[in-house]
């Protein structure tokens, strides 16, 4: 494998400025690197180092996240790890003529051992790319062709490859390498750098009515991010995500199994005595990590790391039946707040950014989940005995009808609630807003905006003592 004879008799380096074939030391982490060939025929260069070169294969349509899809990738000669940041043009005449891009970098890790997963035909490995990321597997099926493929993670169906048409390292296009052009400042409009985390795609419309790219998205986390992230930094977490837009595949992430720039993980047991990993936001780069990665919509548990099994607040979703009047559901949660005000608990609103509201009750004198969930549940069966044709406790749609549901079952182990400042993927583009109570009757469930929700940052922040009271 480590042969780099091939490479080196293939080329004439006084007429093409790719670097002579050395082998060198590979450090710990090992490096990948997807170069776009446009040569003869265009391909895919995709390369792993291993024992101080890189193992290469030319894939001529490209990798696929799509499962379906198993792409030929054929073995070639093995390439020297400087060739990882080759980036330009090989004249024409010479072995492999044509504009070579660096499509992808990173770092990658096997499953198994290289040396005798290649001689054995199959290699699965993770992949920590800028754009390509997850589990893949290469299977060998005759002389050098081999197939590659996308295994079932997080990262299935996370976008298409064609949509990257810049160099990860200049942002140059293919046609501004080939004409020798130099990087500059207007190639970092296809990819930008937030808070340390690389955006790619940046003008990818998420939303149409009105128009809203990922870049737009991203902005609206970083600026919300101080209020947002001590209510959801060390939470485990769920996302909703749409790589394609709300109008595409619409798919909820609620597990971890590979690495993310200020994501945490922790391993909790499950079903059946097996053990998930889940995660959650350290840092304003996991957040924004998260978007980068398509998740637009997060739900958190009403527990904190280390403490998971002890919840520190509660949330009421006050659920109307269908085509109930605004004034009444605005009412009952006047009700809610009055059923808590009488037992000493200070209780705070949100917009739930769709067609009701949330009142979320901090309390640091619930020691389990289960004393959570009873204590809740009372309260909604106390206001369905209190007014019982205008609420119920029941979750089914039957006895809901003209009544609202007050939902205490998010109140359990696991459960997620949407999160204060968070986006919601749905036609419009909504924020669940933090608000004052004196604000109820004039706010509306689906009123704010992302741009109101940063005009509303200069006002005093609504939940300020959320950490200070129960």
């Amino acid at each position: 494998m480590a042969n780099l004879k091939k490479y080196n008799e293939k080329r004439n380096f006084t007429k093409t400025k790719e670097p002579v074939g050395k082998k060198e030391v590979s450090r710990q982490k090992l490096r990948f690197v997807v170069q776009h060939h446009m040569a003869r025929r265009e391909h895919y260069d995709f390369r792993l180092e291993w024992k101080g070169t890189m193992i290469s294969f030319a894939i001529p349509k490209g990798p696929s996240y799509n499962l379906s899809d198993k792409r030929l990738a054929v073995h070639v000669e093995d390439h020297p790890l400087s060739y990882r940041n080759f980036e330009g043009t090989i004249p024409k005449g010479e072995y492999g003529g044509g504009t070579v891009m660096v499509w992808d970098e990173g770092y990658w890790f096997p499953y198994g051992n290289p040396t005798k997963d290649f001689k054995d035909g199959s290699i699965k490995f993770i992949l920590y790319g800028k754009r390509l990321k997850g589990a893949w597997t290469l299977v060998h099926f005759k002389e050098d062709n081999w197939l590659l493929r996308k295994e079932k993670d997080e990262f299935y169906l996370f976008s298409d490859i064609h949509e990257y048409q810049t160099s990860v390292k200049t942002g140059r296009t293919m046609d501004e390498i080939a004409s020798g052009e130099k990087p500059s400042l207007k190639n970092s409009k296809k990819e930008s750098v937030v808070e340390g985390v690389q955006i790619s795609n940046p003008e990818k419309t998420i939303y149409e009515k009105p128009k809203i790219t990922k870049m737009d998205i991203v902005h609206y986390y970083s600026s919300v991010s101080k209020r947002m992230l001590p209510l959801i930094e060390q939470r485990i977490l769920s996302t909703i995500r749409c790589p394609e837009g709300i109008k595409g595949e619409i798919f909820f992430k609620k597990h971890l199994k590979t690495k993310s720039e200020g994501i945490g993980r922790i391993t909790l047991p499950s079903d059946k005595d097996r053990k998930e990993d889940y995660y959650y936001i350290r840092d304003q780069n996991g957040l924004i990590s998260e978007v980068q990665m398509n998740s637009y919509e997060f739900h958190t548990w009403g527990s904190k790391i280390p403490n998971y099994n002890h919840p520190d607040c509660l949330v009421f979703d006050l659920d109307p039946d269908e085509g109930m009047p605004l004034k009444k559901i605005r009412a009952g949660v006047k009700d809610l707040k009055s059923v808590l005000d009488e037992i000493g608990l200070v209780s705070f609103l949100k917009t739930s950014g769709g067609k009701g509201y949330h009142v979320v009750v901090p309390t640091k004198k619930l020691k389990t989940w289960a004393s959570a969930r009873t204590f809740s549940k009372n309260i909604a069966i106390l206001m369905e005995t209190k007014w019982p044709d205008k609420y119920t406790s029941n979750v089914r749609k039957e006895p809901r009808k003209g009544k609202i549901f007050i939902d205490w079952i998010r109140n359990t182990k696991s459960a997620t609630f949407v999160a204060p400042y968070s986006l919601r993927i749905r036609k419009k583009a909504r924020v669940s807003m933090p608000i004052q109570w004196y604000e109820l009757d004039k706010v509306k469930p689906d009123e704010i905006t992302m741009d109101m929700a940063i005009k509303r940052l200069k006002r005093k922040d609504p939940w300020e003592d959320f950490y200070n009271v129960n």
